[in-house]
Order: C-alpha cells, then structure tokens, then sequence
C-alpha cells in the first residue's frame, strides 16, 4: 500500500508538471485543498503534505484563510544560437543579475574531463563554482574549468568575480567567439550548494566548450538551470 509520503510526492509532482504547463498562471489561487483532494483521489493531509512541498521549492505560498497561490518567478529566456553570458541574458529580460563564487581550485582534470575537454590528463584548470541569481533568486549552479594556461602568471583567483565572459574580455583581452554545447534533462538531488539547493531536483545541464578565434579551449563549463526559471529557445529557418 503507498503511503502518504508517497502520494504527497506524487501530488506535488503533478501539481509541478501542472504549474510548468501554465495550468496555473503566476498569482493565481490553486483549488482549495477539499477540491483537490478529490481530483487526486487522495486525503486532505495528503494534498496538505504536497502543498508543503511546493512552498519549500518557491512555488506557491499560502496565506492562511485566504488560500494558495503560486509566485512569479524570474523567467530568463536565452536563444541557443547566440553564445551570450548568461549575465548578459538575464539584464537583456529586464532582470538584475548577480553571481555568489562557492569555491574557486586549481587542480588536475579528471579523465572524464580531459576527454571532454580533450586535452591530457596533466592539465591543471581553475575549478569554479557559481550560484547565478536573477533578482536575487537562484536560477542556476555552474561547474567551471578554465585551463591554467589561458590565465596569466601568478593569477590570483581569489579576486575573480562576476561575469566570466567579461573576465575573458576585460581582464584577459580575449574574446569568447564560439562554443559547443549540448542540452540534457537531469534529475538529481546532489546539484548545488547553499540553504536554496535541496529544494531543487530537476534542471535543465547546459554542457559547453567555449573557445577563442583560434579554437583554443578556453573555458568547459557544465551549468544546471533551475526548471522553469531558465528557458532557451532555438531559431530554426527554412531552405
């Protein structure tokens, strides 16, 4: 027999899928919870248990005698045929940008890494990891590998901030000219860091390798955009 905890993670998830699809419109009060607890075929306590859920993630909140109602979040649109900052995509929606460094490491690559990056396994790259917010919410989390050499002697990473592309572009005088990337759904609870992380599960893995007019490497970066909170779009045209 499922249990509650069960069914209340099921609810939540078709609820999610239903917000995702517009089912719901941002500042809209969801059904009360005697209706969908019936439309769900599950308890009051059961439907409680999801709603609960939905608030930890920034979904919906609950004004107590009023009823549920589902936040705005900061959207950020970015077309895939353009290779832009993000930073850059996000003050483009009208949105205020902003990036927290978690950690910055000089290390050797991985193999995994190497063969992406193809470069050998002795290769030393600074480790960057970003949260990127877009009005102070947090859109994504990005895994960055910058390849030592690229970086002048004696570079001290503690200093390093903000946008990597406008590091690329200000402080190294290189300009970023072209990338390969590659799009995958994830699902996975170990993605992030920081008190907002564990509400988060599912993103949308921006796999990429930036490189400079000569098509040297200059950057691998594996970002998770939140779902839902960061939208890409492709321009397709005809013959």
């Amino acid at each position: 027999m499922a249990t509650r905890t069960t069914l209340a993670t099921r609810v939540s998830a078709e609820l999610q899928a239903d917000l995702s699809a517009g089912t719901y419109a941002p500042g809209t009060r969801l059904p009360p919870e005697a209706q969908l607890a019936e439309h769900f075929g599950v308890s009051r306590p059961t439907v409680r248990a999801a709603l609960r859920d939905l608030e930890a993630r920034g979904l919906v909140e609950t004004q107590h005698g009023v009823g549920t109602f589902v936040i705005e979040r900061p959207v950020v649109r970015a077309g895939l045929e353009r290779m832009d900052s993000i930073t850059d995509s996000i003050r483009a929606m009208g949105r205020e940008p902003a990036m927290v460094y978690a950690s910055r490491l000089v290390r050797h690559v991985l193999p995994d890494e190497a063969a992406v990056m193809g470069m050998p396994g002795s290769t030393e790259v600074l480790e960057l990891r970003r949260t990127i917010l877009a009005d102070g919410e947090v859109v994504a989390y990005s895994y960055d590998l910058i390849p030592t050499g690229v970086l002048p002697a004696g570079f001290d990473a503690s200093h390093l901030e903000g946008s990597l592309f406008a590091f690329f572009r200000s402080t190294l005088g290189i300009e970023p000219h072209h990338g390969l990337a590659e799009v995958h759904a994830v699902h996975s609870e170990h993605v992030g860091w920081g008190t907002a992380a564990p509400a988060h599960d599912l993103f949308v893995l921006l796999n990429q390798l930036h490189y400079d007019a000569r098509s040297r490497l200059l950057m691998y970066s594996r970002t998770y955009f939140i779902e839902g909170r960061y939208n890409f779009t492709i321009y397709r045209a005809g013959n």
